[in-house]
Parts: C-alpha cells; sequence; structure tokens
C-alpha cells in the first residue's frame, strides 16, 4: 500500500472519494472546491471476490479519516470499473478482472462499511465529471470525454451530469466499428473494434504482426518509435489516427463545446496527438471543425474529483 499527502491544510468539511479500479483502488479526502486534502492507494485484490475489494475501499475511507480528525467527512462518492446503475448504485456487468463484481450492491455494502451516504457512477464517467468541473473543459456546457488506455471508453457530461443511456451502458467508444481496425478479434467478441487497433494492447499487437516481433506493452513501442524504429513510429501514428477518427464521428453526432482526451496511450506525445487532431479535423463536419480538442490536465486525481463532486450533491 502507497500513501500521500497532496496539502498539509485541513478543513472543516470534506468528501471521501474512491476510484476502483483492476489494478489499483484510490481514495481522497476533497473539498468542495475540489482540492485533494489527503489521498492512499492500494492494490485491488480484484481475483478475492467482491467482499475483498469492499473491504480494501473501505479502510483506505478509514485511513483518511483517521489521519484527519478535525475534518467532518459528510459522504462518499465512488468510480468504479464495470457497468454501473448509478440510481441503484449497483454493478450491473464487469470483466474478469475484477472476479464476482457483476451484481455487487456498491452502494449499499460501502454504506454498510463506512456509515457515509454514498453515491456511485462508472469511473469513466466519473474521470468525466472531474474534468468537466476542475479541468481543462470547465465552463462548457457540454463536453466529450474520451479516454484511450488498455481499452477505450467515453462520456458524455451534459451540464450537471452524465449521459449513462437507457441501460447505464453509454459510453463504450472502444466497440464502435473502425475501418483501421479490419476484422482483427476485440475484447469484448466483436471483430473490427476501434479498442482493437487503437487501445494500448492493440498498438503492441499491431507492431508485433508488422515486424514479427513481438513487445512486451504499449511502452515498448513507445521507446523504439523514440528510438527512430520507422515501424513504430508508423504503429504511433495509426492509433492517433483510429482514435482521431472516432472522436470526429463522435462529434459529428453530439456536437460537443469541447473534447477532452486522457488515459496512458495519450503519453504516446506529439506524434499521436498531432495523428488524431489531423483526423478529428478530416472527419468532422465543415460546421464542427473549431471544436476544441483538449489533453487531460488532471491525471489520476480526474476520477476521484468528479465522484467527489456527486457526493457533495448527495448532502447539497
Amino acid at each position: 500500500m502507497s500513501e500521500a499527502r497532496d496539502r498539509g491544510a485541513g478543513a472543516d468539511e470534506a468528501v471521501a472519494a474512491l476510484d476502483i479500479g483492476g489494478t489499483k483502488t484510490a481514495a481522497a479526502l476533497v473539498t468542495g472546491q475540489g482540492v485533494v486534502l489527503d489521498r492512499v492507494t492500494a492494490a485491488t485484490p480484484g481475483t478475492a471476490g467482491a467482499s475483498a475489494v469492499l473491504a480494501t475501499a473501505a479502510d483506505l475511507v478509514h485511513r483518511l479519516r483517521a489521519r484527519a480528525p478535525g475534518t467532518r467527512v459528510r459522504a462518499l462518492g465512488v468510480g468504479s470499473a464495470g457497468v454501473v446503475d448509478s440510481r441503484t448504485g449497483r454493478v450491473l456487468s464487469a470483466t474478469d478482472v475484477l472476479t464476482g463484481w457483476a451484481g455487487t450492491d456498491l452502494a449499499g455494502r460501502l454504506r454498510e462499511l463506512t456509515g457515509l451516504p454514498v453515491a456511485v457512477i462508472n469511473d469513466v464517467h466519473a474521470h468525466a465529471l472531474g474534468e468537466a468541473r476542475h479541468g481543462p473543459a470547465a465552463g462548457h456546457e457540454t463536453m466529450l470525454f474520451v479516454a484511450v488506455g488498455t481499452g477505450i471508453g467515453a462520456s458524455f457530461v451534459v451540464g450537471a451530469g452524465v449521459l449513462a443511456g437507457a441501460h447505464s451502458a453509454a459510453g463504450h467508444a472502444g466497440h464502435q466499428p473502425s475501418p483501421y481496425a479490419g476484422s482483427l478479434p476485440c475484447t469484448c467478441g466483436g471483430r473490427g473494434h476501434l479498442e482493437a487497433i487503437a487501445a494500448g494492447p492493440g498498438l503492441a499487437e499491431e507492431y508485433a504482426r508488422r515486424t514479427g516481433r513481438p513487445v512486451d506493452d504499449l511502452r515498448s513501442v513507445a521507446a523504439r518509435a523514440e528510438g527512430g524504429d520507422d515501424t513504430a513510429r508508423e504503429v504511433v501514428r495509426l492509433g492517433g489516427t483510429a482514435v482521431g477518427s472516432a472522436v470526429g464521428g463522435l462529434v459529428n453526432v453530439l456536437d460537443p463545446h469541447a473534447v477532452v482526451v486522457g488515459g496512458g496511450v495519450t503519453g504516446l506525445g506529439e506524434p499521436w496527438w498531432r495523428a488524431l487532431r489531423d483526423a478529428v479535423r478530416r472527419e468532422t463536419l465543415p460546421g464542427l471543425v473549431d471544436v476544441p480538442v483538449l489533453a487531460s490536465t488532471l491525471g489520476a486525481d480526474a476520477p476521484l474529483l468528479g465522484a467527489a463532486s456527486l457526493a457533495w450533491e448527495t448532502v447539497a
């Protein structure tokens, strides 16, 4: 378990926030102004079952409260991996990375474990709320957020909330068809989806297909691109182009005031971003070419800030 204090100043009131992912769970105390007072993290015991994951999450909240005895913690906001019904706080479906996570009454169980009012949302939606309220898109009425990492997800922020969809499943941007993916198999069981060619694992696999030389992960491709490997550079540009093409199509459908792109793959640098922005411009309608495409600035704090904003709404 690792922990780090962001700001030493205390506060009379705060909310707790959780970001529950497949490999790591983070928790923070956040003021009403979006200031992170303290944070702790732990490895997510994803294969040990839902009870173990919840116990780890609750323990992080207890640790934060113990370290801030003068702060009244009002509520708990949670951003969680999986398809989450934010109205009930229940996980509707999840991948095998979190064993037994589907069906978990996340809000109810954490309420029992912490004694706090609990608001729950999908982690990508939480990330989007953080970016919309405290990041580069703050002040815009609508914002499209796209996360490009091990998978590809999206969220559309409208006013004070996110578009969750009729089945709480809105935002699976990685599972739309992409002309750049051909018939490549996707993690969802389909073929030819954006995630298969533009997510981190997809780009690593594309490099291996082109060269016949398997690589450990996307970091290896990035290092080779920086070292002058032409194939690696082509793969980096391909990833940016594929994401940009999809973003341009989403801009045509949603007409957002701004687009924010985040996630680990964005660390591929300027060649990736240039390819993405060029593709967005090629795909968007003439009246939408000026929609700004912005880089996430909040990093790992974004989902915590988004979850915290939901927690504050429960006590408003």
